[in-house]
């Protein structure tokens, strides 16, 4: 798969190759702040294979969490392009609002940290899902 996005403002571009390592519904409460409220929408896929064409981004990792990830958006417009998590090596997360063709991601494959789920939140039917993450 080979896929391109960026930013709200354009300031920030990236590309990125790879088979997608997981699609993923996210229901934590931390991805709940950067989403507006709702569950977050991302794709896996390998870091060798993803890097920022244009501009460079800011980043942001909490002091206060045991392994916190690391999000990395646009210093300009505050889109979030990326999170890299302790928990997944290697892994470039790409939020698919920001795919040029959010089509590509069609859809997740698992819901995580329904524990945190919010009673306006959907879960398609027949989606696994877990209250944390897959062991």
């Amino acid at each position: 798969m080979e896929i391109e996005g960026g930013c709200y403002c354009g300031a920030l571009r990236y590309k990125a190759s790879g088979d997608p390592l997981m699609k993923i519904q996210c229901h934590c409460r931390e991805c709940q702040y950067v989403s507006g409220g709702g569950p977050n929408y991302s794709m896996a896929l390998p870091s060798d294979g993803f890097e920022y064409t244009r501009g460079e981004p800011r980043g942001f990792t909490r002091s206060d969490l045991e392994n916190p990830v690391t999000r990395e958006f646009c210093g300009e417009c505050g889109t979030q392009i990326r999170s890299l998590a302790p928990a997944l090596p290697g892994a470039s997360i790409i939020k698919v609002g920001t795919l040029d063709d959010p089509a590509a991601f069609e859809g997740p494959q698992v819901a995580i940290f329904t524990c945190d789920q919010q009673p306006f939140h959907e879960i398609p039917e027949g989606l696994p899902s877990f209250d944390r993450t897959p062991g």
